[in-house]
């Protein structure tokens, strides 16, 4: 009773749990995913506590109790909301994906809509291309082949998207298609605007990337190397003792800021293929 409640009480805290586990493709309803992240969540805790018994157990005493209950409060919390929040890198990963090809999966689509093919068989090649957008126009295509209408397919891709240019492009292709226009007409508008939108983010991009190299410069080539010295100039003076801990420690500093630069750097990169 108490674990159904404490399930109830997760997915009301989420109400935008039932449409993230569906646009990150989770096959588990709320209550599935909940349950499991407990479940998973109660195992890494029980770890991490039995694992801070055998550490302090000798050096505590009886005191050890107190170390591990509040690890595995403190570890159930943050492995809760950690294994929650998994569907959101599903979703950030998925939307990276499309936003690499979208505006090649366009360009496939135009050209074969030009060319004489109507929207269906045109969708069908597109889930058959050997690009990573294919399996996004396949899951329409499969919905089409299990009954549902053009329209909805559409709609569902639209609704359950992770990303925001490929909504785009379906958007202007269902207007089309509910107002009877030429669907290639509206689809080579977006993907112009699509385009624009790219390149603005590339020159968006070296801007950053400008400013990025320049705090790389002093925080991480410039300072270590003043920083060291400076520190064995006064360590000279005032008789300070350096021994082989000091300079690894200097050493990992150095090695967890180049890494902070590097995910900053990979973070601010667009995800384009034009």
């Amino acid at each position: 009773m108490v674990e159904i409640d404490l399930v109830k009480l997760i997915i009301r805290a989420n109400p935008r749990l039932k449409r993230m586990l569906r646009m990150a493709h989770v096959p588990r309803t709320p209550e599935q995913f909940v349950k499991r992240s407990l479940m998973l969540a109660l195992y890494i805790s029980l770890g991490l506590s039995a694992l801070s018994f055998f550490l302090f157990a000798r050096a505590l005493g009886v005191r050890v109790v107190l170390v591990v209950f509040a690890v595995f409060a403190v570890s159930m919390f943050f492995a809760t909301a950690f294994i929650m929040r998994t569907p959101q890198g599903a979703i950030r990963r998925r939307e990276k994906e499309i936003n690499r090809e979208v505006l090649f999966a366009g360009r496939y689509l135009l050209v074969k809509m030009e060319s004489g093919s109507p929207l269906f068989n045109s969708l069908i090649d597109a889930s058959r291309s050997f690009s990573a957008s294919s399996k996004y126009f396949r899951e329409v295509v499969d919905d089409i082949n299990t009954g549902t209408p053009i329209e909805a397919a559409l709609e569902n891709a639209r609704e359950y998207n992770a990303s925001e240019k490929f909504k785009k492009v379906i958007w202007q292709i269902l207007t089309a298609l509910k107002t009877g226009t030429d669907v290639t007409g509206a689809l080579r508008s977006t993907l112009r605007t699509i385009a624009r939108e790219q390149m603005i983010e590339i020159k968006e991009y070296g801007k950053k990337l400008n400013s990025l190299m320049l705090f790389y410069m002093v925080i991480a080539c410039i300072l270590p190397s003043l920083g060291v010295a400076l520190f064995i100039i006064f360590a000279s003076f005032f008789d300070l003792s350096i021994s082989t801990a000091h300079l690894f420690a200097a050493l990992f500093g150095l090695f967890v800021i180049q890494l902070s630069f590097i995910i900053m750097i990979r973070a601010a990169r667009p995800t384009i293929e034009l």
